[in-house]
């Protein structure tokens, strides 16, 4: 019985990425992750519930190879967990095309170095596959960090912004902004929990200047958008006027645009696609959230959103199996 979604277009390439590690096979990654009492499977599956039986196969394939190439420290663990994501791309898809599981671990890896002090999921608030993200983030990270990462939902509409405050246990930032003089004030702040989960700070904006305003209160250094919720009215828009502003000042900032993909041409009638390539360093495919829409992109059945979350934990969880 095939072990997960479309094993057979994926399982020649992932037994050769596997065999450049050493490994046998997808089984024998599984037991180097058990000896080590690495969970993988419980990691990403409490990420995202609803994530499809080839996601938590794709972790553990990555997990195996970080742990076969000798990475103690989740920063490099989380670029090799990108090259087990990758080889479950099924060749000749938009994920393919676009190494979408390398830019995963890339991306990981940037969240857990020293260097990143912020990051942003830039989305509409309605999307719960962001608070997935950062819920995972947020409990994780900072384990293995010296300096606590800080961890931001910036979306369209502040009572969204309320609550998945107060569904999640973030701190909702409650913000006006001053068109006269482009300054956003800091209203109130309100935890809706003690752990973790309150220092993610969470933000709802009345529109792109108020989006912008607040990245630059934060000082975002590594942002994520979503192409579900808004994209076109306010995600791209924000990220596009950040990066912008960001270069004037001399300031580095890395934009992920996620989602999309559905067109690998600058096709016209998928402007939120087109607008992420505009802006972005790295751009993946599929839905920010939804499992199968990713999957369709050829990737796995994960949202973009949770995932980064997942390649987080798992990171983690493998520097931690190592002290």
């Amino acid at each position: 019985m095939a072990l997960f979604e479309s094993y057979e277009r994926r399982i020649d390439q992932i037994n050769a990425a596997l065999a450049k590690f050493d490994i046998k096979s997808i089984e024998e990654a599984k037991a180097i992750c058990d000896e080590k009492g690495i969970d993988v499977y419980e990691i990403v599956k409490s990420t995202q519930p609803i994530c499809f039986e080839n996601a938590c196969w794709a972790y553990t394939v990555g997990a195996a190879m970080a742990i076969k190439n000798g990475d103690t420290k989740a920063v490099d663990a989380a670029k090799t967990i990108g090259i087990g994501l990758q080889s479950f791309c099924i060749p000749g898809s938009v994920a393919d095309d676009r190494k979408v599981g390398l830019g995963h671990g890339n991306l990981g890896s940037m969240l857990l170095d020293e260097g990143t002090e912020c990051f942003a999921f830039l989305a509409g608030h309605e999307s719960f596959a962001a608070a997935e993200g950062a819920i995972k983030i947020a409990e994780k990270a900072n384990k293995v960090r010296t300096n606590p990462l800080r961890v931001i939902l910036n979306g369209l509409g502040k009572d969204a912004a309320k609550i998945i405050s107060r569904i999640n246990g973030f701190t909702y930032v409650e913000t006006q902004f001053d068109y006269f003089t482009g300054e956003v004030k800091e209203l109130s702040k309100t935890a809706y929990s003690n752990g973790p989960r309150a220092k993610v700070n969470c933000y709802g904006a009345d529109d792109v200047r108020e989006g912008v305003a607040i990245m630059h209160k934060e000082g975002v250094d590594v942002s994520i958008t979503g192409n579900s919720t808004n994209p076109t009215r306010f995600q791209h828009p924000v990220a596009g006027t950040y990066k912008k502003e960001c270069i004037e000042q001399g300031k580095k900032y890395f934009s992920v645009a996620s989602g999309g993909g559905t067109g690998r041409t600058l096709h016209p009638d998928n402007m939120a696609d087109t607008m992420g390539r505009m802006h972005s360093d790295a751009q993946f495919a599929g839905s920010s959230s939804v499992p199968a829409h990713v999957e369709m992109m050829g990737l796995i059945g994960m949202g973009n959103n949770p995932m980064v979350g997942a390649t987080v934990a798992v990171a983690v969880a493998i520097e931690e199996a190592c002290k």
